[in-house]
């Protein structure tokens, strides 16, 4: 799963919340990136961080829900990309590590 959120404040926070509740085994926090988007009409700017959220497909919805509960933008953005393919030891180590 992947989100942006305003700064390292909110990443670090937000990685720690959903590591420790075990709704993820790992968040990798990226380095600033700057996001250029619509909203409400108008062209934004915004300098973001981005979280990789390592989970299992049946935890989405638990971390879906939490991360617009911790989340402070009107709408984040919440993507999950499914792993097709992996390796084995490493996805039983993510599914090892969550709550589903």
């Amino acid at each position: 799963m992947f989100t942006h959120v305003p700064d390292m404040a909110c990443a670090e926070s937000m990685a720690h919340a959903l590591v420790n509740e075990q709704l993820a085994a790992c968040v990798n926090i990226s380095s600033p990136v700057q996001s250029v988007y619509r909203w409400q009409g108008q062209i934004e700017t915004a300098d973001e961080i981005a979280l990789s959220i390592k989970t299992v497909r049946q935890g989405y919805d638990k971390v879906a829900e939490r991360i617009r509960a911790l989340h402070p933008y009107e709408l984040p953005e919440i993507v999950a990309i499914h792993v097709n393919e992996g390796l084995p030891e490493y996805l039983r180590w993510v599914a090892a590590e969550t709550l589903a």
